[in-house]
């Protein structure tokens, strides 16, 4: 699909993409799952993507954050259409941020949806403390593995399920204890938590209602994958839980300018595991829906590149 370049309204920036994040949300809203995203974008077609890392082209008038030139990086206009798959955007200025310095704009476009949406979870609605104990599902994704770290800095007990072979990499990233949830059930070992915050969602419908049993009374489980069980509510106010679901992250510009902070101290470290050019979204969401990854697909953009061969980065690779 060819459309004429974005004009900035006043208040915001045109961005001249470098690399744009895949993310969970893009492949359901593309599959014709319900979403609020599917909701917004209305008929097909439409171009998907929300997150970017790029190079500002133009600022609209009333723009004093930024300037031509400036490296940004940001979570755009959801759960409206941001064409985030594309050679530029157009979005509020107050949508991006600065990208950190010592990341590449792949590694950049990776956290915006993913680093939010923990953010968000853990210190909004969870309002995580020290000392707390926390659960986290599926913490080898990309959501997970930034969560492990932000809930680590915030001086929380971090457990953590997911397969083996992520161990000691999780470890390596904070997580003070790590279940392996395909020869484990977590509930034999985990107990007394104050936070659960599930990953998994309806995919694995269990994993919700078995882990009101690892949470203290007076607890917290927040949902952030969606969907959880038919009466799963009931069953939590019944056993003295708290519960927030179905959380829907949100632009926000501070909230980055802080994680792009985590990440230039070496706090937070995004991995991209698979990098595909835009040429290549296709074959970029067919791997991803494999749901093998551990941490995040990206595309970008090269005028050199031609389809049909992806890039790969080192599984632990956080910089370039």
């Amino acid at each position: 699909m060819t459309l004429p370049q974005p004009v900035p309204l006043p208040t915001e920036l045109l961005v001249k993409v470098r690399a744009a994040g895949v993310n969970p949300l893009d492949l359901r809203t593309r599959a014709g799952f319900s979403t609020p995203a599917a909701a917004a974008l209305g008929t097909s077609p439409h171009i998907l993507g929300w997150d970017v890392s790029g190079v500002v082209e133009e600022a609209g008038g009333g723009v004093h954050l930024f300037a031509p030139g400036d490296e940004v990086f940001g979570l755009l206009w959801l759960p409206r259409p941001a064409g985030a798959y594309a050679e530029y955007v157009t979005a509020p200025s107050r949508q991006f941020a600065r990208k950190p310095g010592n990341v590449d704009h792949a590694h950049a476009a990776a956290v915006p949806l993913a680093g939010l949406t923990a953010w968000q979870a853990l210190t909004e609605i969870a309002q995580l403390k020290p000392g707390q104990r926390i659960l986290i599902h599926a913490a080898g994704g990309g959501v997970g593995h930034l969560a492990v770290q932000i809930a680590k800095k915030l001086g929380a007990y971090v457990i953590g399920t997911a397969s083996q072979s992520k161990h000691d990499w999780l470890r390596g990233l904070g997580a003070d204890e790590m279940v392996d949830y395909r020869t484990v059930s977590f509930e034999d070992v985990v107990d007394e938590v104050d936070v659960v915050l599930d990953l998994v969602g309806i995919a694995q419908p269990d994993t919700s209602v078995r882990s009101l049993s690892v949470l203290r009374p007076d607890g917290l489980f927040v949902g952030v994958a969606p969907g959880v069980p038919a009466g799963f509510s009931q069953l939590a106010r019944a056993a003295g839980i708290r519960t927030s679901l179905d959380l829907l992250v949100e632009p926000d510009g501070h909230g980055l300018s802080q994680l792009a902070a985590l990440i230039e101290s070496g706090e937070l470290k995004v991995n991209v595991e698979k990098q595909f050019d835009l040429l290549d979204a296709v074959a970029a969401h067919q791997w991803a829906e494999q749901n093998r990854s551990s941490g995040k697909v990206v595309l970008t953009i090269s005028e050199l590149k031609q389809p049909g061969v992806p890039w790969e980065t080192p599984t632990t690779d956080t910089t370039q």
